[in-house]
């Protein structure tokens, strides 16, 4: 394919693998190329192995020219979240009591990339265990924001976002929790898709039942996304909770529009948090696109007041029953903020927990009524209260002079979205006058991630 670059979108290719017009050795050596000029200084990528993935395009190269049948990411080059186990891969998750792990098996997820036909490369960075919106950790360091490589890089899928904006990767995969994936998409100027929940199902789970954190696609273009999720999406004996809609049902291309939309438009879910003012102002000025494309344009939002103990009391019981047997192993050695997340839910009681999935149940409640007849198509607001904040912080510690009291309060704006169940992505919008990127954070009723992916897809045709 003529002028097939590192930047050309995913489809592209895997189009012109499939097509022999490039090899899959060939593209390989350009973003082997990419990686060496550019994570020098990054830091997005880690545990590469060009050894293996040289081997790995060798493979897809001999596939194709014996006439197999090969799977829609085929020949693409591909690295895994650092949290995410991959058979004979060096998985730490950004923890130096697992430097040296090695998986002996497949997460579901990997599985499921795997089998589309990827060259895998290697592991994007994480911070430690996954938790916090700014990727650094002991083993590999700071990863750092391709616009501007003073800021961060948002988290926990920082590298994976900075290895997509730098062109190191076509696709990456992404986790989210409070935002893991959609800030970091804000942040250096990409796309990520936080689904349903049950649309992305993930195998082994410490526990089944605890649906705060979903797996799911980034990219550089909306349909790259629903190209990676029609990979990552459908059912499996081993998720009891997955959604049972094929995968295929997301594939590209993708037909929207944004005429005759219901889109209710919100800076701050009406007071529910602080949001800095140059990012506002990006958030107020879409009202103007999506109105000047044919929506209804209103300014409004759900109630909300209940999601943010909700989420807070979720997230520490979660990374308790996870991470405090570790802790308790290992004391000192686990950074302090984790540390100090994970004894959050060390006194927390059953009526606790039971108050968070009452008061989630009523916010679910409360969505779908949103989004009902007579309701809204649509809630947009902002990914990220802030733009990509310095480096050398672990987080903002204020907001237009606003101090944070908290590790947690500068991620509402993603978080409160989280207990409602519905899917959320972040598409680039604006930018600030520095030039750092600014994602617009657009959410659908539950179940409807492909509607999702065509308004997403329909606002980026029309240019931010």
């Amino acid at each position: 394919m003529s002028g097939l670059s590192v930047e050309s979108t995913a489809r592209d290719q895997a189009a012109a693998v499939r097509a022999r017009e490039i090899s899959a050795r060939e593209l390989l050596d350009l973003h082997l190329a990419r990686i060496a000029e550019r994570n020098p200084q990054l830091n997005a990528i880690v545990s590469l192995d060009e050894g293996r993935a040289r081997e790995g395009a060798a493979d897809a190269d001999q596939a194709l020219a014996h006439g197999h049948e090969v799977g829609p990411l085929h020949g693409l080059p591909f690295a895994f979240k650092d949290t995410h186990a991959v058979a004979g891969w060096r998985t730490t998750y950004g923890s130096p009591l697992f430097a040296d792990h090695v998986p002996d098996a497949d997460e579901l997820i990997v599985e499921r990339v795997r089998r589309a036909g990827v060259v895998v490369i290697g592991k994007t960075n994480v911070p430690e265990f996954a938790a916090g919106s700014h990727t650094f950790n002991p083993v590999f360091g700071t990863t750092l924001n391709p616009v501007d490589p003073t800021r961060s890089a948002g988290g926990s899928s920082g590298g994976a976002a900075c290895a997509l904006a730098s062109g190191m990767v076509p696709l990456a995969d992404g986790s989210d929790m409070g935002g893991s994936l959609r800030n970091p998409a804000s942040f250096c100027g990409v796309v990520g898709l936080r689904p349903s929940l049950g649309r992305v199902p993930e195998w082994p789970l410490y526990n089944q039942w605890e649906t705060t954190s979903v797996g799911g696609p980034m990219a550089r273009t909306v349909g790259d996304v629903a190209l990676l999720l029609s990979v990552l999406a459908g059912p499996d004996p081993r998720a009891p909770q997955a959604l049972g809609d094929p995968g295929t049902a997301f594939a590209p291309p993708l037909a929207g529009s944004l005429a005759g939309l219901r889109v209710a438009v919100s800076v701050d879910l009406g007071g529910a948090f602080e949001v800095d003012h140059e990012v506002a102002a990006v958030v107020e000025s879409s009202a103007v696109s999506f109105a000047a494309a044919g929506a209804t344009v209103t300014g409004d939002h759900p109630d909300l007041h209940e999601a943010d103990d909700t989420f807070r009391t979720l997230r520490a019981w979660h990374l308790h029953a996870k991470l405090g047997p570790l802790l308790a192993a290992h004391p000192g050695e686990l950074k302090q903020s984790l540390a100090d997340n994970i004894r959050l839910g060390e006194h927390l009681t059953g009526a606790d927990v039971a108050r968070a999935y009452t008061r989630r149940t009523a916010l679910s409640e409360r969505m779908r009524e949103f989004f009902g007849p007579g309701g809204h198509d649509l809630l947009v607001l902002p990914v990220s209260q802030v733009p990509p904040f310095p480096a050398d912080q672990e987080y903002p510690h204020q907001i237009n002079g606003r101090p944070m009291e908290t590790y947690l309060d500068w991620m509402r704006a993603a978080y409160l979205i989280t207990v409602t169940g519905c899917p959320a992505i972040s598409v680039p919008f604006g930018h600030t006058a520095d030039g750092l990127p600014v994602g617009l954070q657009l959410v659908a009723a539950h179940g409807r991630d492909r509607f999702l992916l065509e308004v997403a897809a329909a606002l980026e045709a029309r240019g931010a």
